[in-house]
């Protein structure tokens, strides 16, 4: 597995270099590679009518226990019954997320190449090895502007350069890797990541891509709900109070918003476009929760579950028929498995704060803000 000392983008400005689970000013802080053994690389495109990209999560080079919980009504997702506990295979060797929609499940091929040319995956005598690459997309189809959307899609090769820039350090948050055309409702949306250290010395860690039609504000306070225990800035009450009169505020779904189309054009004469995409509503919040207890496959299953419990804390609402959400668990087996229960909680907070740290970190774009430039005064993006 070849392991890249330089991330696809800009390393993580909040994290030191070998930090391990923690908390820093510029966010909630932690990352899925405080979990040793697990690595994350991140690609994108954003020029010529592109702007999506791919999150690549490698599990170590023995594979990983894996489980997924798929709660949404529109999931795109491969290699899913795969994980199931009744089925053969018992390790995962990487977890593919991705922009695209379903044509961006062709990344996991480029990642599947690079793993099968390292040796690694299931053995298959003679053959040599099939490695087990499960993943899920997100819905950015079109926010790059290209005609036809479906020739601005992530493939082969931009998720073999995820791999290629997988590192086990500090994790790039924000507008990035499947993150880069990202929307949470009217906000940018993007990557974030968390970790929880156990009292035994148990890593539990999240990393979420948060393109939800939900949105993940409390229109109350202007807080954001994943930020459970009040951490982040507070937001400025003038900017508050602009930002729920315009119409980047949560709002109602109507009725029938499975089939309602929410128009894309101009709002208000100079306004940017609706960055609700026009056409029918979709999204989907996806990610990946890991640690290095010692679990099972059904076990991975639960603490999948579980993580989905805190996206439901983070992002109201959640599991539409809309969103494909989507989590997958990898368990390294470094430790004993210790307290489940106190692991599967562990799980749901942690991924609550992932949540919350995509919305903090994302930088948006010109027509597409994100929360801290709108409700913290931050600078707008480039």
């Amino acid at each position: 597995m070849k392991l890249s000392s330089r991330p696809a983008e800009a390393a993580d400005p909040g994290a030191p270099p070998g930090a391990a689970s923690g908390r820093t000013a510029s966010g909630l802080g932690g990352s899925l590679t405080d979990v040793p053994g697990i690595a994350v690389g991140h690609a994108r495109r954003v020029d010529d009518g592109w702007r999506t990209g791919v999150t690549v999560v490698l599990a170590p080079p023995g594979g990983a226990a894996g489980g997924v919980d798929v709660a949404g009504g529109a999931p795109g997702t491969r290699e899913t019954d795969l994980l199931d506990p009744r089925n053969a295979v018992e390790l995962v060797h990487a977890v593919v997320l991705t922009g695209g929609s379903a044509f961006g499940l062709a990344a996991a091929d480029g990642v599947m190449r690079r793993l099968a040319d390292a040796g690694i995956g299931f053995p298959v005598g003679p053959a040599g090895v099939v490695p087990i690459v499960p993943g899920a997309v997100i819905f950015d189809l079109g926010r790059g502007g290209a005609s036809p959307a479906s020739h601005a899609v992530p493939g082969p090769e931009l998720g073999a350069l995820a791999y290629d820039n997988a590192t086990a350090g500090p994790v790039a948050r924000g507008t990035v890797g499947a993150g880069t055309g990202a929307v949470s409702d009217a906000l940018a949306g993007g990557v974030g990541g968390a970790s929880t250290a156990l009292g035994d010395g148990t890593i539990v860690a999240a990393l979420a891509v948060v393109n939800s039609a939900g949105s993940a504000v409390d229109p109350r306070t202007g807080r954001l709900y994943g930020d459970l225990d009040a951490e982040l800035p507070s937001p400025d009450p003038e900017l508050l109070a602009a930002w729920l009169a315009s119409d980047r505020a949560p709002r109602p779904f109507p009725p029938d918003f499975a089939t309602t189309a929410r128009e894309s054009g101009p709002r208000g004469g100079s306004a940017p476009p609706d960055p609700r995409v026009s056409g029918l509503l979709m999204n989907t919040t996806i990610g990946v929760v890991a640690t290095d207890a010692t679990l099972t496959k059904a076990q991975c299953w639960r603490l999948a579950a579980s993580a989905h419990d805190g996206m439901a804390r983070a992002i109201r609402p959640v599991h539409t028929m809309v969103d494909g959400d989507s989590v997958f668990a990898l368990a390294t087996g470094a430790r004993p498995a210790g307290n489940l229960n106190e692991l599967l909680a562990a799980a749901a907070d942690t991924f609550a704060r992932a949540v919350a740290d995509a919305l903090y970190q994302a930088t948006g774009y010109p027509d597409l803000p994100g929360y801290r430039h709108l409700l913290l005064g931050g600078h707008h993006p480039a």
